[in-house]
C-alpha cells in the first residue's frame, strides 16, 4: 500500500444519523460512518444525487468509512421534506427546481467543518457527488475550502438544463476560474448529460484557467454506471472508478494538518 493512502483497515466500523449546522446555521439531518480508532484521517462529503438521501449513498458513506476516512452525506432535502421517504422528498425538492447553488454550498461547508471538528481530523476534507451531485461537487470546489473534488458524469456543470425541465440550476463556467482543489472527473462515452463534447468543454475550460485535473471516460458506459440498483450500472467502469477515486484521495486527504 502507498505511504499516501490510509492505513489499514479491519473494516469495523460505526454509522448513525447526526445533526449538523447547514447553510445559515439550520439544523439538518446527516448519515456519519466512521472506521474504528483514533488514527488522524481526511474526511469526505458525500452529496447525494438527485434520487435523494437513499440506501445506496449510504452504502457509499460507509464504503469511504471502510477505506479509512470519516465521512458524512447531508441530507439536503431535510428543510423540503423532514422525514419523508427518499423518493417522496426527492419529488418535493424537483417540484421546487432542485437546491439552491448557495443552500447547496452552505450546507457542505457546515458538513466539512463537522468533519474537520471531530478528534479525529487531519483538516483535509474531500467533496464527492454523483449526476446532480456531481454537479455540486464541483460548485462546492469552486466556494468552499475542501481539499479534493470527485465529480462522477455530473449533469449541467457547463451545459444548459433542457427546455421545460423544472431544475433551476444554471451553467458554473463563471464560477470554475475559482476552482481551489484538484479536481477528478468519471464519465461514460454513452452518456448525454453531460455528453462527450461538454466533458471535452469542460476539460478546456480548466486547462485555460489553469487547474489541476484528471478525467475518465469509460466506452460503453452510460449516466449512473456507478448506481448498482440501476439498469446503467456498469461494472468494469464503475470498478476502476472506485480504484481511481481510491488513488486521489489517498493522495490530497491523506497526511497531517494542513498548512
Amino acid at each position: 500500500m502507498s505511504d499516501s493512502l490510509p492505513g489499514p483497515s479491519t473494516g469495523s466500523l460505526t454509522a448513525t444519523t447526526v445533526s449538523l449546522a447547514g447553510h445559515g446555521g439550520d439544523a439538518i439531518e446527516a448519515y456519519l460512518a466512521r472506521p474504528e480508532g483514533d488514527a488522524r484521517r481526511g474526511g469526505v462529503v458525500v452529496i447525494h444525487h438527485m434520487p435523494g438521501y437513499d440506501r445506496q449513498t449510504k452504502e457509499m458513506v460507509r464504503r469511504f468509512a471502510e477505506s479509512g476516512y470519516d465521512a458524512v452525506c447531508p441530507n439536503l432535502y431535510t428543510r423540503e421534506a423532514p422525514g419523508a421517504a427518499p423518493d417522496d422528498a426527492a419529488a418535493v425538492a424537483r417540484a421546487q427546481g432542485g437546491v439552491p447553488d448557495e443552500r447547496l454550498i452552505g450546507d457542505v461547508a457546515g458538513a466539512a467543518a463537522y468533519l474537520r471538528a471531530l478528534p479525529t481530523s487531519n483538516g483535509k476534507v474531500g467533496v464527492i457527488g454523483h449526476c446532480s451531485g456531481g454537479r455540486q461537487a464541483v460548485l462546492a470546489g469552486c466556494a468552499t475550502d475542501v481539499d479534493a473534488v470527485v465529480d462522477c458524469y455530473g449533469a449541467f456543470v457547463i451545459g444548459p438544463v433542457p427546455e421545460g425541465s423544472p431544475m433551476k440550476v444554471t451553467s458554473l463556467v463563471d464560477r470554475l476560474p475559482d476552482l481551489g482543489a484538484p479536481l477528478l472527473g468519471l464519465f461514460g462515452d454513452e452518456d448525454t448529460h453531460p455528453g462527450p463534447a461538454e466533458v471535452a468543454e469542460l476539460g478546456r475550460l480548466l486547462t485555460e484557467s489553469d487547474k489541476a485535473f484528471e478525467f475518465h471516460t469509460y466506452p460503453g458506459a452510460g449516466h449512473g454506471f456507478f448506481a448498482v440498483n440501476r439498469p446503467n450500472y456498469n461494472v468494469a467502469a464503475a470498478n476502476d472508478g472506485w480504484e481511481r477515486i481510491e488513488e486521489f484521495y489517498g493522495r490530497h486527504l491523506a497526511g497531517g494538518e494542513r498548512s
